[in-house]
This record gives structure tokens, C-alpha cells and sequence, in this order.
């Protein structure tokens, strides 16, 4: 039996405009499409049992910038076709295209859309579908797409068919962080101490996962005409050349780069090896990545008290969670001791 002998209603599958066919990261810009049948990697859920009916896409560029109106297109094209199943993605490790598909997963499970997506298990789009989406996680690229497409389409079928899927070890996807009553074959002190013999064996598990770390904004700072502030950015901005070799993706490390006598970030000396956007226009002007030039004119005006000689510099594209929170309390740990004030944080 396929998924469409037992769906209720059409399958719908949300891509980006890569996976659309619409273009790279010229066309990152465009405007929510919708389309007939499957596109690519919905030939490949096509294959696997579960036959997109429409397929609905956005470029990365225009649900990060217009996210209101493109939610507001794309919702009301589900409203209209009230979907047995959305499909979104995979987004492998992309972090736009992998946000876009877990907003869309949030607020579709808000309308009873049932939601199955796929992507890293780092990926911004886990955080954002809040539970709402069942996550089967994916390598950082399209080379996953055999592994994960077939777990994808099981789920999809079976969410179609109005089942409950299994558990997240079963089935292969991320544990939503929802508790939900169930039926147990053992007590409860049966599968405690099952889980301390696991411990005391080596093997530490769990049956409710924890959710994210929240990091609380530290308080404002109530007089920026005194204190040093600093520039940090993950943009992969570093010396022409990358003479230090910072990962274009996946960073675990990170770089300070004096700028003392500097009023402004040369195009011949910085550039961005960030492998997550389009670094054109940004190699054009490298203080559009590190706002060298205007921070200079607000330490000129007395609005800071000085800008710290140096920048930081990582890359924030598919960086695990773990490496990102070694980074930023490495480079916090740098900035207390060179007694810094603020900083200017810039991203992508």
C-alpha cells in the first residue's frame, strides 16, 4: 500500500528555490511559487511511495527578509488545499532553507497540518518548528538524500493515514521534546533500573530528552561613551588569502585580527570564505561584514569610549551547537581580559 491509497487529502511538498529549479543564489530572492506535481527531491519521495500533488517553494533569501508576507502566501495555499501530509525539505545543513522549512512546520501544525521535514540535527530549523514537525535528522549535504528520503516518506505516509508513528528510536526521527501518555509493558521502577544498569555499563540514556540551552541577554550597558567595545563576526571575514585556513563550514575555531590604525576593511586585504551565502557584494566592501567604517565614526564622535585593536572572525554555517558554544565563551573569555565593554556582534 502507497501513501496515496491512504491519504485523505493532497501531499504537499515544500522546497526552496534550489530544490524548485528556479535558480542558486541569484534567485535566493525570489517569491513564493507554487507548482503541479513533484520537483526535485519530490521525484525522489515519488519513488519511495509517497507522490507529492504540489509542490510550494520560496527562495531562502525572501522567506528570511519577508517572512510575514511569504508565511502568510504559503499558509494560505495550505489553508486552501488542507494538505493529508506537508513534506518539508530536506534542508541538509542549510540554516536559511532549514529555518524557512521549520517555521513553515510551526505554524502549519498550528492550522492541524501534520509535518514531516528533514535536516541537520544543529540546524536552527529544529529549534524553530517548536515540536510540530517530526525531524528525521540528515547528513550536512544532498549525498543524504537516499538515506533520509525513504524514513521521510514512511513518516509522511504514515501521518497521511491519520497513524501515530512510532518512537523516535524506532522510526528514525528527532525526539519532539512532547510528552504523550502511552502504554507501557514495564513499571516504571522496571525501566529505571534498567537505565542505571545502562549508566553503570557505560551507556547513558534516557527516556525524556532535555531541550535546548536558553542564553538570557546580559543587561544593557548603560553608557557606551565609556567603555572599549569590539567588533566579532561569523561571517568567515579574514585576510585575503586565509592565511590561518578558518573552515568555510563546520568552523571549531576562531581568529582575532588586529585593526589598530585601520579606518576601514580594504577589499584587497579581507575577504569572506563563509560557504553559506552569496559573498559578492560582501567581498566588494568587507566592512559590510565588519563594520569597521562606522564604528570608527562612532568612536570619532565620543558615542563609544574606544574600539577595541582587534576583530573576531569564525564561520556560523553548519556549526555544531557544542563547537559555537566553545567558540563564543572562548572569545568572551578573550574580550573579559582585554576589558571589554561590548561588543558589535554581525552575522549573515
Amino acid at each position: 500500500m502507497t501513501a496515496r491509497d491512504v491519504t485523505r487529502g493532497p501531499v504537499v511538498h515544500y522546497v526552496n528555490q534550489f530544490f524548485a529549479g528556479l535558480g542558486g543564489e541569484e534567485a535566493a530572492g525570489h517569491e513564493p511559487v507554487r507548482i503541479g506535481g513533484p520537483v526535485g527531491p519530490g521525484r525522489a519521495l515519488a519513488a519511495a511511495g509517497l507522490a507529492p500533488d504540489v509542490t510550494i517553494a520560496c527562495g531562502d533569501d525572501r522567506f528570511g527578509e519577508h517572512e510575514t508576507a511569504s508565511l502568510a502566501t504559503l499558509l494560505g495555499w495550505l489553508a486552501e488545499l488542507r494538505p493529508a501530509v506537508l513534506v518539508c525539505g530536506p534542508a541538509f545543513g542549510s540554516g536559511r532553507y532549514g529555518y524557512a522549512c521549520g517555521v513553515l512546520a510551526r505554524e502549519a501544525g498550528r492550522l492541524g497540518i501534520p509535518v514531516v521535514t528533514s535536516m541537520t540535527a544543529d540546524s536552527p530549523g529544529v529549534i524553530a518548528a517548536e515540536g510540530a514537525a517530526y525531524v528525521v535528522p540528515s547528513g550536512p549535504n544532498v549525498a543524504a538524500m537516499k538515506d533520509v528520503v525513504p524514513i521521510v516518506a514512511r513518516l509522511g505516509a504514515t501521518l497521511a493515514a491519520r497513524e501515530r508513528p512510532g518512537s523516535a528510536d524506532d522510526e528514525g526521527y528527532l525526539p519532539r521534546a512532547r510528552r504523550v501518555n502511552v502504554l507501557a509493558e514495564r513499571t516504571a521502577a522496571e525501566r529505571a533500573i534498567e537505565l542505571v544498569l545502562a549508566k553503570l555499563g557505560g551507556v547513558v540514556r534516557t527516556e525524556i530528552e532535555p531541550s535546548a540551552d536558553l542564553v538570557h541577554p546580559a543587561p544593557a550597558v548603560a553608557d557606551l561613551s565609556t567603555v572599549a567595545v569590539a567588533l566579532v563576526t561569523e561571517s568567515g571575514c579574514v585576510p585575503v588569502g586565509n592565511p590561518d585556513r578558518l573552515p568555510t563550514r563546520r568552523a571549531s575555531t576562531w581568529f582575532r585580527y588586529p585593526i589598530d590604525g585601520l579606518v576601514s576593511l580594504d577589499a584587497d586585504a579581507f575577504t569572506s570564505v563563509h560557504a553559506g551565502f552569496d559573498t559578492t557584494f560582501a567581498n566588494a566592501d568587507p566592512n559590510r561584514l565588519v563594520p569597521l567604517d562606522a564604528a570608527r565614526e562612532l568612536e570619532r564622535e565620543g558615542a563609544i569610549g574606544t574600539l577595541h585593536d582587534a576583530f573576531y572572525t569564525t564561520s556560523g554555517v553548519d556549526t555544531p551547537v557544542a563547537s559555537a558554544t566553545a567558540i563564543g565563551r572562548e572569545i568572551a573569555s578573550d574580550l573579559r581580559e582585554a576589558q571589554v565593554g561590548a561588543v558589535i556582534l554581525t552575522g549573515t
